[in-house]
């Protein structure tokens, strides 16, 4: 690993957020600022040491847009990249790619924040800070908690990936420094960011936090990030199913049941918090900062959703039109009285496909039919938003909605919030639906109730679920609540990879649907888009090829 040598010059840019210092206060760039500078032993307000940490809050996860212009679902069964040239999120979903060409690549960026952290979190107790919480916590201390939650997040997301990952802990390297570190274990790992959660949960601000301190980590979001990781470590794909035996490396070298109950008990203590609620319009949870949300890396107040995906016809605004739901996607979201598509008695006429859905489908797809500014949209073969011919248009007959605003019947787009929401309360619920349900030999009334407390916000009437389910039914059923609940949140693609089914759920062909409007009446039919590929290495990431050819000490990943 090759780190920039900070112990002189500050040499990352900076971003600003909302909570950064003015910039009055700024006598020079922090770029280009000394440590001592940062850190001043006689800087009672730590303007400068705050601005710092602002700056590391840049290298959390961001969502959208994101793999070369596209969402990372678009590498899924859910969605396809409309860009008629698009190689990077593509070759994800057909598994073209390589260790020197992974388009979902976080390492450098990763070890980056990870680095920048751990500066912070060594030198910010040099700053004489007199500030404390209402609750008398010093900022020293919410700030270092801050730091570390940061950097455990970010090191979740390497994992997530790639599986263990060599742990730099506190120590900040050099470059005259043995950088070339070996693979921690994957247990080690988690223990390590599980034990960070641990260490600040206390130390962070107190929910509900104001606007004011908004993306700022609080209890809950520690919470929220142990509750996701110990979840991912009980699943099939680590809890012993590892990809190559026992390398402990990929995962836990043995299978223990016990691991379900530490991901119960985590998703229970936000819950146990009583402080989050589900917000009751599905719509609004991605437009307004509410409720429902744990922790939200800030975004922008702009159209830059509604701009890259939405349906290409409208002259009243400039849309791209970037992303393409599947059919797949589409037959995934059941009828509104909560039965799946397939059931005879669920009411869905094929004649008439979009009537009667459940509401989530109308706030996630956009079908031929629904409603956009003062207009249907039109993507039937030669309608406005498939025009057919060279530009840029849906490849599947769809386009997504999830994420704009309310611009059903507005003339033109206003500007909206656009966060990227990395925790909300709806996953908790499916979080411990999920490891409850694995841990019991059948389903109880508190797996029930967290499923249906989801079911009844999406107005399925009747939104509860049938008695007497077995264990694999109500796996189902969770699986399919993630995949509506949660499209295009960047769960699937890693969904799918940690219950081990990639393997037949990304092997499958994709499918459009073909729409023409005929003088007789609408004539529909389904065609393939392309046929995924998944191998059994695919479950993890690459280590990347220059991280490998330049450290003896890394370990590929198995068939990289």
């Amino acid at each position: 690993m090759k780190f920039i040598n900070l112990t002189g010059v500050i040499l990352i840019g900076l971003a600003v957020l909302t909570y950064s210092c003015k910039s009055d206060l700024e006598t020079e760039p922090i770029e280009l600022q000394t440590l001592e500078e940062i850190f001043n032993v006689k800087d009672s307000v730590g303007a400068n040491a705050e601005r710092f940490l602002a700056d590391s809050y840049r290298f959390l996860p961001s969502t959208g847009n994101r793999v070369g212009g596209d969402f990372l679902d678009a590498a899924t069964d859910d969605a396809v990249s409309s860009n008629p040239t698009n190689t990077s999120v593509q070759q994800l979903a057909l598994g073209t790619y390589s260790s020197d060409s992974y388009h979902d690549n976080f390492w450098t960026s990763g070890y980056e924040g990870i680095r920048r952290t751990s500066i912070f979190i060594q030198n910010i107790d040099r700053v004489p800070l007199k500030g404390r919480l209402a609750n008398g916590t010093p900022f020293n201390r919410v700030w270092k908690g801050e730091a570390r939650f940061v950097r455990a997040m970010l090191y979740f997301e390497l994992v997530k990936r790639h599986g263990g990952v060599p742990l730099l802990y506190d120590k900040v390297y050099q470059l005259n420094d043995d950088i070339n570190l070996p693979r921690n274990k994957f247990e080690e790992c988690i223990d390590f960011i599980v034990s960070e959660c641990d260490l600040v949960k206390d130390s962070l601000h107190v929910d509900p936090i104001s606007l004011t301190l908004y993306g700022r980590p609080t209890k809950a979001a520690a919470l929220a990030l142990k509750s996701r990781v110990l979840l991912y470590a009980a699943s099939p794909l680590f809890n012993g199913g590892n990809i190559d035996g026992q390398n402990p490396l990929t995962g836990y070298a043995t299978m223990d049941a016990t691991r379900w109950q530490s991901a119960e008990n985590a998703a229970k203590a936000i819950m146990d918090l009583e402080l989050f609620a589900l917000e009751s319009d599905f719509r609004n949870i991605f437009i307004s900062r509410n409720n429902e949300r744990i922790f939200s890396k800030q975004g922008g107040n702009n159209t830059s959703y509604e701009n890259n995906n939405g349906p290409i016809g409208y002259s009243s605004a400039l849309n791209n039109g970037r992303t393409s739901p599947t059919q797949e996607l589409v037959d995934a979201f059941g009828m509104e009285n909560g039965l799946p598509i397939t059931d005879p008695n669920s009411g869905y006429d094929e004649n008439n496909p979009y009537l009667g859905r459940d509401k989530r489908f109308y706030a996630t797809i956009f079908y031929s039919g629904a409603m956009w500014l003062n207009r249907p949209v039109q993507t039937y073969e030669g309608g406005a938003d498939k025009p057919g011919g060279s530009r840029q248009q849906t490849k599947t007959g769809y386009y997504l909605r999830k994420f704009m605003g309310n611009f059903e019947t507005a003339s033109n787009y206003s500007n909206t919030n656009h966060d990227h929401i990395l925790f909300r309360y709806a996953e908790t619920l499916l979080n411990f639906a999920e490891a409850r349900n694995e841990r019991l030999a059948v389903p109880d009334l508190a797996v029930y109730q967290a499923v249906e407390r989801i079911r009844e916000r999406a107005e399925l009437n009747p939104y509860s679920l049938p008695l007497g389910l077995t264990k694999i039914q109500m796996r189902e059923i969770i699986q399919n609540e993630r995949r509506k609940e949660l499209a295009f949140e960047e769960h699937r693609f890693y969904d799918v990879r940690r219950w081990k089914l990639a393997e037949e759920e990304f092997n499958k062909e994709l499918h459009a649907a073909i729409i023409y409007q005929a003088g007789t009446g609408v004539i529909r039919q389904t065609a393939v888009v392309y046929k995924m590929n998944f191998e059994n290495r695919m479950y993890l990431a690459p280590i990347p090829f220059n991280e490998v050819v330049k450290n003896p000490n890394m370990v590929q990943n198995p068939g990289w």
